[in-house]
């Protein structure tokens, strides 16, 4: 595992110098990785979601190398940017989908209608985001711990690894986030 996340990291450094190769030899390593994050991630939303687990993966990843100047530092700096961009690309599509349902050529509902809908999963979805952000100018340490649980899937064990921390640390920060997080969006 150590000579995977050596490698990982190096071809990364490669990649942020330019080196194209490196992004070919980087795109099989990291691909079956994010798509099981995404995979864990949409398990979270509404049945119906228009995204797939490879659709999100491919929009992220597209996202990411289209970045210019970038340096990737490491593992724990790719993959947790990887965990921004699906939680910008999910929070983005929540709300376009909100801007379309507030009007956007949608038949009006009577009252009655509109309780047999089921429970909007974008509101949640952006107050979560809206959540994160105020929790990412007290604490981002804990931000960036709740957005790898919740928008990538990851344990605490593997938090704990991207973050280069050690398992009750990202614990403890994992438990107080959860808590706020639960405060704040229960207001």
């Amino acid at each position: 595992m150590q000579d995977s996340v050596g490698d990982l990291t190096a071809l990364l450094r490669k990649w942020s110098q330019g080196d194209e190769a490196a992004g070919a030899k980087l795109t099989p390593l990291v691909y079956s990785e994010l798509r099981r994050l995404a995979k864990q991630r949409l398990r979270r939303e509404r049945n119906d979601h228009s995204w797939q687990s490879g659709d999100l993966v491919h929009e992220a990843y597209l996202r990411l190398v289209a970045q210019e100047d970038v340096e990737w530092n490491d593992r724990t700096h790719f993959f947790a940017a990887c965990a921004q961009m699906m939680r910008r690309i999910l929070v983005d599509h929540a709300r376009t989908r909100n801007r379309k349902k507030r009007g956007g050529g949608v038949p009006t509902l009577v009252l009655d209608e509109a309780l047999d809908l089921p429970h909007n999963r974008p509101c949640e979805l952006i107050a979560l985001d809206d959540a994160l952000t105020t929790l990412a100018k007290l604490d981002p340490q804990q931000s960036r711990i709740a957005e790898l649980r919740f928008f990538t899937g990851l344990s605490i064990e593997e938090t704990s690894e991207v973050l280069n921390i050690s398992k009750a640390s990202a614990n403890r920060h994992w438990v107080t986030a959860r808590a706020w997080l639960i405060r704040e969006l229960s207001r």
